[in-house]
């Protein structure tokens, strides 16, 4: 069992901006997230899309999001 849930996108990205990534800059729906120091990360997801348990543990892996955060 997994500790991650299914979440829209929307979410996932504002969660991502309270732990303090924000948005450098965005071509169509891939948005290049930026957080002192840590990789540039790029969001390529769309507002409405569901994001399962293990997109979201990757994408935790490569932003430090918990599963709290959201």
């Amino acid at each position: 069992m997994t500790i991650w849930p299914t979440v829209k996108a929307r979410r996932l990205l504002t969660a991502l901006q309270r732990i303090g990534w924000s948005e450098a800059r965005r071509t169509g729906s891939h948005r290049v997230l930026v957080r002192d120091t840590w990789p540039d990360f790029v969001f390529a997801f769309h507002d409405g899309e569901e994001i399962g348990p293990r997109m979201l543990a990757r994408v935790a892996r490569h932003t430090g999001l918990r599963p709290e955060d959201l």
